[in-house]
């Protein structure tokens, strides 16, 4: 069993930074992945990592801006030039997965976060 849990969200204002953080328990999992939502939008994949070799994926709404990183047992998300379209509910994910091209795609994951929410105000 795998199980995760974010913290570090927040309000910042636009062009500030925030990094979040995703403790992750268990061992059933290659790839850990963010994922965020805003009210009214389906699930985006943002970022994801293979855990066990190189390969980190972004979706280009995020390219440049957000940094995805592992810490010991943690997964982070550095934010950076934050835009108000950035705010949504951020959540952490782990999966085992054949392949990074699928890495961004929220059905490709078995065990999610609780989310934490990111408020970006003008």
């Amino acid at each position: 069993l795998v199980q995760l849990m974010e913290s570090g969200g927040g309000s910042v204002q636009a062009g500030g930074s925030l990094t979040l953080s995703c403790a992750v328990t268990g061992i059933d999992y290659n790839f850990l992945a963010w994922f965020r939502q805003a009210p009214g939008k389906e699930r985006e994949g943002i970022a994801s990592m293979y855990t066990r070799g190189a390969g980190i994926y972004y979706a280009e709404s995020v390219k440049g801006r957000f940094v995805i990183s592992r810490e010991s047992s943690n997964i982070l998300l550095q934010m950076t030039s934050l835009r108000i379209d950035d705010t949504a509910m951020y959540f952490c994910a782990a999966g085992k997965l054949y392949g990074g091209q699928e890495s961004l795609l929220e059905y490709e994951y078995q065990y999610w976060g609780q989310g934490t929410q990111v408020t970006v105000a003008s």
